[in-house]
């Protein structure tokens, strides 16, 4: 145990409705503590995102305690307790993991399927993961209660799981990609035993249910560290298993030189993170598997398939095998499909074409998609700067600009045949 002197947490840095909670649990008469991740990042001063509390009270009692809480969960019983917006999540202490009976489950691959026991903070301490998420901050004393050394790990800036590495991998290969999660956003090193069991058991995440792997790919790109956490997953053979297809086109060099537009488009993602700006996941992985489906498009030209229904049933069939690993909704892969489709819709630069794309609902992450492909090499960077220009031109400009004959066009035949047309149009009449 770390005695208030001994850290850096001070309850002012803890949300004031985590408090009441707090409070209220040991006026009740309850233990009551902070867990995980918010006295970790409290530990290296960032505010937490948000607060844990664990306690001996069970979900029925923490119920009759606070009128603002609602129960939730399945596989194990835990108290919302409701303050507007922020919500506390209220768990009562876990069980021995290897007490099996009725209430506690494993699959064959020793995959832990249901799990609702209830315990002491003693064994509460051997469920969680990592040990620098089994630091405890009590709020009868203010100190730090720490059963596995997670805070030597802290100081050391280690990630270690709590018990055998590849056992706990086995109950949940979740923890995998957590691993990498937390060690790229902490800045922490993983454990070696930790790493050698990463390489043995990576398979084993074929076996989680897409919605949830889905749910993870979010949380592993969508946080700021798209970058390096693409790196790490790589490194492990993890991002294999997750994207396949896409980890197949990467090992094809181009030109001689490694394909940069997915790392291109990683490190944008993580700028707009930076500035505060929005990402859409849809972008991002239309990325992810933007040379999937141009391998595929290109398979199906050689074949004599024409080029715009190659590409059509190339998005499809990418899609249709990606959801089966990651479970993408609906709007996800049809705002995906919509990017893919605008980009041989920018090849286009005569007549009206330009204008009726300009209002297409899609077509900023459209442009900004084309000027991804333009920085690496993917597509001619005269197109994007037309593109460029004409977005900001007057209406005279960008008649001007699409007008037959300002573009260059390959074909000399090509040409002639959109002077005459131009010739024999009426003139339009200005405004």
């Amino acid at each position: 145990m770390y005695e208030r002197s001994e850290h850096n947490i001070s309850r002012a840095q803890i949300s004031d409705n985590a408090l009441k909670v707090l409070y209220r649990l040991k006026k009740e008469g309850f233990d009551a503590y902070l867990v995980g991740g918010c006295v970790r990042d409290l530990l290296l001063g960032r505010e937490p995102k948000d607060f844990d509390v664990v306690t001996n009270a069970d979900p029925e009692q923490i119920k009759k305690i606070f009128r603002n809480c609602r129960l939730i969960g399945r596989r194990f019983r835990l108290a919302h307790v409701h303050f507007g917006r922020e919500v506390i999540e209220v768990a009562t202490f876990r069980g021995k993991g290897d007490e099996q009976d009725e209430k506690q489950q494993l699959n064959k691959e020793g995959r832990l399927l249901r799990d609702n026991v209830y315990g002491t903070i003693e064994e509460d301490v051997w469920r969680r993961d990592f040990t620098v998420n089994a630091l405890y901050y009590n709020i009868k004393d203010y100190s730090v209660v720490d059963y596995v050394g997670g805070m030597e790990d802290h100081k050391a800036s280690t990630l270690k799981l709590i018990g055998d590495p590849e056992t706990r991998f086995r109950e949940d290969p979740v923890r995998m990609l957590r691993a990498v999660r937390f060690a790229v956003k902490l800045g922490f090193n993983l454990d070696p035993d930790c790493q050698k069991a990463i390489h043995t058991t990576s398979t084993l995440l074929e076996s989680i249910p897409s919605a949830r792997l889905y749910d993870e790919v979010l949380k592993l790109f969508l946080s700021g560290y798209a970058v390096q956490t693409f790196e790490m997953l790589r490194h492990y053979g993890l991002f294999q298993v997750l994207f396949p297809a896409t980890e197949k086109s990467l090992a094809v060099e181009q030109d001689g030189f490694p394909k940069l537009f997915l790392i291109r488009a990683l490190q944008n993602s993580d700028n707009r993170t930076a500035e505060g700006k929005t990402v859409t996941a849809y972008f991002l992985l239309a990325a992810f598997l933007w040379e999937p489906v141009q391998t595929i498009a290109k398979e199906m030209i050689k074949k004599g398939v024409p080029e715009y229904m190659a590409y059509q049933d190339a998005a499809n069939e990418a899609v249709s095998r990606q959801v089966k690993l990651t479970a993408m909704p609906k709007y996800i892969t049809t705002a995906m499909r919509e990017v893919w489709g605008l980009q041989p819709k920018f090849n286009a630069r005569v007549g009206s074409k330009p204008s009726r794309l300009l209002t297409h609902p899609r077509f900023r992450a459209g442009y900004d998609f084309l000027l991804l492909r333009a920085e690496t090499g993917g597509v001619d960077s005269e197109l994007a700067e037309w593109w460029t220009r004409y977005q900001s031109a007057n209406e005279n400009e960008q008649r001007k600009m699409t007008q037959p004959g300002r573009n260059n066009q390959k074909k000399s035949g090509l040409k002639r045949n959109f002077r005459r047309a131009s010739q024999n149009k009426p003139k339009a009449t200005e405004t």
